[in-house]
Parts: structure tokens; C-alpha cells; sequence
């Protein structure tokens, strides 16, 4: 792999199948307006992203205003990532390594524009809701309706996966739809990889991670070979090194500002967050701050910094092994100096221990498997039945025009499940819930 066909503008459209190269008079390096710069403002303009702003992130339902939700992370999180960028392209311009005409903030941009959409794929309630989506299609009793799918597409059915669907969203369903979606460069595409394999592949089925349905599958075959990604097997390539600097970015983010949150809502101490935080920074420079608000505000500051600096250098210390697809540890994080590592993991461990295993939050974690159940209960019966051509019910026919994207009669069953994926893991926290309400009937009572 080699830095200029990592950053590499290419755009590509999908026609009846087909992908292709798809140039525009935008294309090209414009200090005004770059083609990442047209790719991060595709991402904040389209649905999916604003949706984000009523999803959980981890307090679902929050009714404390300044909570934050997967809309406010994301752009924390870009933030973070745009910082890690650009700091990562000063050091690759000073080393001689940033080919022309890149500047060091079109690194920063291309990693911005991977965080913004890193969480767009995210079903309702989060990680549960993903499980809840899951466990529906693997019980036994709902087996039949996968009975005509090969291997690869009941993997994908059986295992709603938010990185997977993020990238599905940029691809195929945003902007312009089963057409290459958003179209956006190869270099952003490839910057929000973390898991570039399929379902199927042996490596989703150990770390239960993947980024790449049969759907996405021809066109990532081409941006992959288009960015000179190294293959490592069948339908399986070495990650975009920029890739790290985004999941660095969330690591970050969630285990920092989910402590900001807690201290917010009352589930945690200062001291407590003081003391995750002091191995990384002198905590003792805030002392003077008495509001409790604004002295969260700076520790979470300048640990923010600090993280930054370290992970971006740590980055530039292994670039070689990153652009050659030999990077051989999980994460940018775990070969970071010993300070940032234990404050990460302290701060991870203390939300385990008193955010993550709260009553209000596990309360709503297990009511969403039966919100979500409710609604796959009526849908999936009622488009099995469309594409295996059978008598639809009047029950069935109503259901069917609840989802966003009609079902086809040529639509194979696999196309038809992936419209219902598409429909539930796009929905937010509210419409789910409220949904869910209204389709057991409750929603007709009187108040």
C-alpha cells in the first residue's frame, strides 16, 4: 500500500450491478472545496445523520438536556479525529511521506468524515437493539423464512451488524439510492473499514465483527483494489491505516464523555472521575474550579489533548507497518504508552461497573428486544409471504406499506430482508418505541 493511492478522490457508481468509475467537475484537489471536504458535507446532510440525534448512546430516553446521543458523540468524536488528522499529516508532510497535492488537512478531513459517519448504521437502543435484531432471526422457531437463502446471505440476515449498516447507508441506500449511494471517495470509504470482511468470513465469526454485507460486497471490492489495500484472503483485506486514527477517536470519546455524562446525571462522583484521570494528567490544575459542571469540562479537556498527542505519535512510530498491512496489534490504543492505556481502561471498567449495570438502563435495554420483536412479528411473516408469492392477509398487506421501501414482487427473499433490516435499524429510539406501542394496540387506548 502506498499513501497516494490511500488518499486516493475516485468516486463509483453502481448501475443494474455494475460498478464503475463515477467523475464529477468537483473531482480534482480545490483548496476551497476538496473532494473530501464534498464528502463530509454529503454525510451531514443526509437523513441518517440527523436521525442520530434520537438514538442512544448510552442512556436511552435521557431527559437531562446536555446527555449525549449518537448525533453529539459522532461530532465529538469527527472532532477528535480531525485533530488526530491533521496532527498525523503535519508529521507525514515533515517526514517526506504525504504525496503531493495532499495537505495534512485533507488527512484530517478524510479521518473527520469517517467519524461522522462511523455510527450511522446504529438500530435502535444501540448495541442491545443489534442484539435484539439479531436474536429474532436466529431463534428456531422464525428458521423457515431463511429457508431459501444461501450461507453468506443468512449470515448477513442473522447478524445486524452497525458498522456493516454504516457503510450500507454511504453505499447503497443514502443519496442515490441502489446507485452508490453517497458516492464518497474511496479514501473516506476505506477510512471507516475497522472489520473489511464479509459476514461469512471466519474473522466475523471469532471477533463477531464485520463491515461488509453481500450487498456493499462488489462495490468494496473495487475501492479496496482501487486504494491498494493488502488482501489477506477471499473477501478480506488489511485496514486503511486511517481507519485506527478513527476508532482511536471513539475509544476516546466513549470513555471520557460517557464519565462526563454519569457525573452529569448524578451515577457518578467528580472524585471518581478525577481519579481515572490522574494518571494521565495533573488533575490538581483544575482545583481552583469550583462548579462542578466546568471543572468536568476542563479534566475532560485536557485529557482529550493529551490523548490526542499520544495516539498521533504513536501512530507516525508505526506507520510503516501500517501502510504495509503489518500492524499486528488489535488497536492503535494498545501499543500507546502505559498512561493513556490505564486511564482508558480505568475509565471503561468504572462505567462498566456503575453506568452500564444501572437499573434505568437495563430496564429499557431488556424492554427493547420486546419493542423490536413486536415489530419484526408482524413484518417479516407478512414480506415472506410477498416474495414466496403466497395469499396475503389484509394484516399482511397493511404491514407491508408500513416499510419505508415498498417490498418488490422480483425481490428475492435476502433483498426483502435486508429492506426490513434497513427499515428497523434506521428507526430512532422514539419511533421504535412508539411504533411498537402503536402495533400492539396500546397506542389505541384512551389516556
Amino acid at each position: 500500500m502506498s499513501w497516494s493511492q490511500l488518499l486516493s478522490t475516485n468516486r463509483f457508481k453502481v448501475e443494474r450491478g455494475i460498478v464503475s468509475p463515477k467523475m464529477t467537475s468537483q473531482d480534482g484537489i480545490d483548496v476551497l472545496r476538496t473532494p473530501f471536504h464534498v464528502d463530509y458535507d454529503r454525510v451531514v446532510f443526509s437523513g441518517a445523520f440527523r436521525r442520530l440525534g434520537r438514538k442512544t448512546q448510552v442512556h436511552p430516553f435521557a431527559k437531562h438536556d446536555h446527555t449525549h446521543n449518537r448525533l453529539t458523540h459522532s461530532v465529538e468524536v469527527a472532532s477528535v479525529g480531525r485533530s488526530l488528522g491533521n496532527r498525523v499529516g503535519v508529521q507525514l508532510e515533515q517526514g517526506g511521506l504525504l504525496p503531493d497535492p495532499f495537505t495534512p488537512s485533507d488527512i484530517g478531513t478524510v479521518v473527520q468524515v469517517a467519524c461522522l459517519a462511523h455510527d450511522m448504521g446504529n438500530p435502535p437502543f444501540g448495541h442491545t437493539g443489534e442484539d435484539a435484531l439479531r436474536a429474532w432471526f436466529r431463534d428456531p422457531n422464525h428458521s423457515h423464512f431463511l429457508a431459501n437463502l444461501s450461507n453468506p446471505e443468512h449470515d448477513d440476515i442473522c447478524t445486524y451488524e452497525g458498522n456493516a449498516h454504516s457503510l450500507r447507508l454511504l453505499a447503497t441506500l443514502e443519496m442515490y439510492a441502489e446507485r452508490g449511494g453517497m458516492r464518497l471517495t474511496s479514501a473516506s470509504l476505506g477510512t471507516l473499514l475497522k472489520y473489511p470482511w464479509t459476514s461469512s468470513h471466519p474473522t466475523a465469526r471469532t471477533r463477531g465483527k464485520f463491515n461488509i454485507y453481500q450487498t456493499e460486497l462488489p462495490l468494496m471490492q473495487t475501492v479496496a483494489e482501487d486504494l491498494g489495500l493488502a488482501k489477506l484472503g477471499d473477501n478480506h483485506w488489511a485496514r486503511h491505516p486511517l481507519s485506527y486514527l478513527m476508532e482511536a477517536a471513539d475509544d476516546i470519546c466513549y470513555a471520557l464523555l460517557d464519565l462526563e455524562d454519569a457525573v452529569e446525571l448524578d451515577l457518578l462522583d467528580i472524585n471518581e472521575f478525577e481519579t481515572v484521570l490522574h494518571t494521565l494528567i495533573p488533575v490538581e490544575k483544575t482545583w481552583r474550579i469550583t462548579n462542578q459542571k466546568e471543572r468536568c469540562a476542563a479534566l475532560r479537556g485536557m485529557a482529550i489533548g493529551q490523548a490526542i498527542e499520544v495516539v498521533a505519535d504513536t501512530f507516525i512510530r508505526h506507520q510503516s507497518a501500517l501502510v504495509a498491512g503489518e500492524f499486528a496489534a488489535k488497536d492503535l490504543l494498545a501499543v500507546c504508552d502505559d498512561n493513556l492505556q490505564e486511564t482508558l481502561e480505568n475509565a471503561k471498567d468504572l462505567a462498566r461497573r456503575k453506568i452500564f449495570n444501572h437499573h434505568s438502563k437495563l430496564a429499557t435495554e431488556v424492554a427493547s428486544f420486546g419493542c423490536i420483536g413486536l415489530i419484526l412479528d408482524l413484518l417479516v411473516p407478512a414480506v415472506h409471504a410477498k416474495v414466496t408469492h403466497q395469499s396475503l392477509s389484509n394484516k399482511d398487506a397493511l404491514c407491508l406499506q408500513l416499510i419505508d421501501t415498498p417490498i418488490e414482487p422480483h425481490d428475492t427473499p435476502y433483498q426483502a430482508y435486508m429492506k426490513v433490516l434497513d427499515f428497523v435499524g434506521g428507526m430512532t429510539d422514539n419511533r421504535a418505541a412508539t411504533l411498537a406501542r402503536e402495533l400492539s394496540g396500546m397506542g389505541m387506548m384512551s389516556v
